[in-house]
């Protein structure tokens, strides 16, 4: 990141991602919007023994939602489901035990979920990770890509058949502010040329997850796809992976509440529907921006397509099944959109 854009976003991000700027922006909320129950519809959560996972969940299962947690750790996240029980009352809170950095494994996952379960109708994909050092799991993939990338992929395309058939259908994808100082860029997915950078190796994971939002969206105009930004959060990963921003901003951390209040309206609200697919939010605020750059038309519509095709082959080399290839093997966005 040059020294200008890195800048540029930091001040963006002291005016626009701190507790201060929820709080100021907050007052504008219309409550009347969560007035909403959630009784009879499920949701899946993932990364939600945590963070803006954990404080989603909550907020869902307060409102009557039956809630699937997606977590890589027993132990924490039936400490997590068993404090939402206490707190709610509700006890439709599920565990599901997945470590979302093995692709094949979330690839199962979903197919299992598709014959257990016959409805979802939202999608969360929360869960991330932002490494210090690069590193590969099983398959040979790097693990942010993995994770923040390819699990979401995997994971919207093999439940769209599912969420399709169930009522009101929304794909939430919580993104991060630091996209915005990153172009599109597929020729380096894993990470294997040049320094590793975590956070800029995070924050391109996250451009990526933009441009996924919105080619699903595309696709699927019958299901609502979102990806917001929450602002600059208290949360684990941020504490573990930015130790001295968390130390130097912690006062000025939005809580995981706080960071949490876009996706539970994006989740439940009659009003996030009417706002177009496929968008990005911040404070419940569509950005039809989402660059502190430019591209032209034709570079974006190219480096859209590239990153299609890339995933696709990806997948369909990591799924070797032929039933599997199949789904995943496409060259062109019609593939895609099939």
């Amino acid at each position: 990141m040059s020294l200008y854009r890195n800048s540029a976003w930091f001040l963006k991000g002291l005016t626009e991602f701190t507790k201060g700027s929820y709080e100021a922006s907050s007052k504008r909320f219309v409550e009347k919007d969560l007035e909403v129950s959630a009784a009879g519809k499920s949701f899946m959560i993932t990364g939600a023994n945590s963070g803006i996972g954990k404080a989603t969940a909550m907020a869902i299962a307060k409102k009557g939602g039956t809630i699937h947690m997606i977590c890589r750790n027993k132990d924490k996240a039936e400490e997590a489901r068993a404090e939402i029980v206490k707190e709610t009352g509700n006890k439709e809170i599920y565990v599901h035990i997945l470590d979302l950095s093995e692709t094949k494994k979330v690839w199962e996952f979903a197919e299992a979920f598709k014959k257990k379960y016959k409805t979802l109708n939202v999608l969360i994909n929360n869960a991330g990770c932002m490494m210090t050092k690069r590193e590969v799991n099983a398959e040979g993939l790097e693990k942010s890509f993995a994770i923040n990338s390819l699990a979401v992929y995997i994971l919207i395309k093999s439940l769209i058949p599912l969420l399709e058939k169930s009522p009101d259908p929304r794909v939430i994808t919580v993104t991060s502010g630091g996209m915005l100082v990153q172009k599109l860029r597929t020729g380096n997915l894993q990470s294997q040329r040049g320094r590793y950078d975590g956070t800029m190796v995070y924050a391109q994971n996250k451009r990526q997850q933009v441009v996924l939002t919105e080619q699903f969206a595309k696709a699927h105009t019958n299901i609502h796809f979102s990806v917001m930004h929450p602002g600059w959060v208290d949360t684990p990963m941020i504490a573990n992976a930015m130790p001295d921003f968390h130390s130097s901003m912690k006062e000025r951390l939005r809580t995981p509440e706080q960071g949490a209040d876009t996706v539970v309206w994006l989740a439940l609200a009659e009003a996030a529907t009417t706002k177009p697919s496929g968008k990005f939010f911040q404070g419940k605020i569509t950005h039809t921006n989402t660059h502190t750059h430019s591209n032209t038309k034709i570079q974006t519509v190219v480096l859209h397509y590239q990153s299609i095709h890339t995933l696709s082959h990806l997948c369909g080399e990591i799924l070797f099944h032929s039933s599997l290839q199949n789904c995943f093997n496409s060259d062109t966005l019609e593939g895609f959109q099939a």
